[in-house]
This record gives C-alpha cells, structure tokens and sequence, in this order.
C-alpha cells in the first residue's frame, strides 16, 4: 500500500497482501519563508507565503514521529511565542486526526474537530491522506503545508529573527553535505525502514526490510561509537529525525513492527545516545509514551486486530544516566 506520514488511510488496512510498504512522498509543497522569498534549498517553484508571528498554528500530534520532529524543533529554536500549537489525540478512523483532547473536541484556535476540514477548506475533496505535521493559516482556517521534511528545515533557515538568541545550529554549514547524505540513510532506512517492517504484505518483503532496518542500525550502533551526536560534539538536525524513531522503538516497532533482533535498550551507543537526547530540554518533554502506544495498537487494526495496548515498558527507563558526556 501507500501512505504518507502518519496519514489516516485511504482504505480500512495498512498491510497490502502481498506487497512491499511503499510510502506516499506527496505532499502539499507550499513554503512559509522570510518575506514570502524564493528559498535558497529545495523546492523553489512552489507557492510562498510569508514568516509572519501568529499568523499560523502547528498541527502536530504527539503520537507521531514525523510530527514529533517539528515539537523538538520549535521548542529548541524558542518558536512558541510566535508559532502556535494544535495537539490532536492519538486515535483517528478513517476520516482525519481529531482533537479530542481539547474541551468538547474543538481545537481552541482553529475552531474545528477533524484536522480533515483545513484540508478541505483550501482543496475541497482533497483526495490524500490527512497527515500530521500541518501548519495552518488561522485567519482563513486553511491548510498551507504538510510537507514535513521542509516544515523543519524552513523553521530553522526562514524564521531566524524569531529564534531565541542562544537558538542551537541545526543545519551547521560545514557539514551539511555530510548530514544530508546521513539523514538521508537515516530516513530511507531507519524512520521508513520500521513502517517497511510493520506493514510488510509478504514473508519475503518482511525478511528483506528487517535485514535493510539492522543493517542501518548496526551502522548508526557503530558511528556514535566515536562520537556524541551524529555529527559530532554537537545536536543538529539529523539527531532530531534519528530520535523519534528511536523514542518509539521498545515501545512500539520491536514488537508491534516486527523489528525484534534487539531492543534500543540492548544496544549500548544507540541506547546511551537516545537517553542523552530526552533528558536534553527540547526533547523528551515532547514524547507521550501513552499516546504514542494508543496510536499504533489502537489505529493500526490490521497489525493489531485485538486493539489491546501494552502496559510496558517503564518510561523510567529513558531517566537513568546515559554516560554520553
């Protein structure tokens, strides 16, 4: 099957008999950069619109790594005061992220239940998944862009006279030619490699995602061998993107997804590094181990049929030293 982002899906099911996970890249391209100008990286012949506080709200639900990325990143670069926050609940059917953890299910800003009418206020039928990350324009309530891997991007390089003054560098110049190519195999192999585990259709495409997942694994258990982050002394964003996998891996993909040659907590560099990153500010007051556990077990009704939710593990676990200084 395909499907995006932690998208509601198009049908009832996530596993497509018989067939490999093939995940839908297609998103809504629109770009918010500084005074609505053409970006310097990436997509450039896309709709613009203008870094403008208060203007927007972040859709972004807890449950969801891609979504979690943009939480991470805002607290880091002190964004709160000037980009708003929407935070669905961790359960959806077929038609749309709802937040139901809000008083009466009624975001408080953007005045609706189902993420789903931002989407359709802007395309009418839209006919994809409604995925979180979404920032929306309050004033119109219409979606402007799910586009996850530049929402994160777009905040750090677009949004800079917004950053607070001791805002780390998440996109170091120096080495970002390295750090695409690590995010890069972090993405297709690591954050995309669990969900080709877990909604694998076949024995064969199963077998054939796990050896590519611990092939990666082994790679990311060996690199922070010698260093504290992935790209040395210091956080940037490829940690962001490495980490909320990572949060959810115990929790969720070793058992729910299948990924179960070892646990997070057997690995000691992936292990110790995880640990370093969510008692770092920014990090681990943005993981909800309920919500994340609700969303998988409960949404997912073909890996999970029974909807039971597992009890463990102890989150205490992520507070223990981790010996990365």
């Amino acid at each position: 099957m395909s499907a995006g982002a932690d998208q509601t899906p198009t049908s009832s099911t996530y596993v497509e008999k018989g067939k490999a996970f093939d995940r839908d890249m297609n998103y809504i391209p629109d770009r918010i950069t500084r005074d609505a100008r053409v970006p310097e990286h990436g997509p450039r012949d896309v709709p613009l619109w203008p870094v403008e506080p208060g203007r927007y709200r972040l859709v972004a639900a807890k449950a969801c790594p891609w979504a979690n990325r943009t939480l991470i990143v805002r607290r880091l670069l002190g964004l709160e005061d000037v980009l708003s926050v929407g935070l669905p609940g961790p359960t959806h059917d077929q038609r749309s992220w709802t937040f139901d953890l809000d008083p009466d299910g009624v975001d408080p800003v953007l005045g609706i239940h189902f993420l789903k009418d931002a989407y359709e206020k802007r395309f009418p039928g839209y006919p994809r998944g409604i995925t979180v990350p979404a920032i929306v324009e309050v004033e119109s309530g219409q979606v402007v862009t799910n586009d996850f891997p530049w929402i994160t991007h777009d905040l750090f390089f677009e949004w800079r006279d917004f950053h607070r003054p001791d805002a780390p560098d998440l996109w170091p110049a120096d080495l970002r030619e390295e750090m695409e190519e690590v995010m890069k195999r972090v993405f297709t192999e690591v954050n995309n490699g669990v969900y080709r585990c877990g909604f694998a259709g076949s024995q064969e495409a199963y077998d054939a995602a796990y050896d590519r997942l611990w092939v990666a694994m082994d790679w990311l258990e060996d690199r922070l061998a010698t260093r504290r982050y992935l790209m040395g002394a210091a956080i940037t964003e490829a940690d962001i993107r490495l980490f909320t996998t990572l949060a959810r891996f115990d929790a969720v993909y070793h058992g729910h997804f299948k990924c179960n040659r070892q646990k997070l907590t057997e690995l000691p560099n992936l292990w110790g590094y995880a640990r370093d990153l969510y008692q770092t500010p920014g990090f681990g007051e943005t993981i909800d181990f309920d919500q994340i556990k609700a969303h998988y077990y409960v949404v997912h009704t073909d890996v999970n049929p029974s909807g039971i939710v597992p009890k463990g593990p102890d989150p205490a676990v992520w507070l223990t030293p981790h010996g990365r200084h």
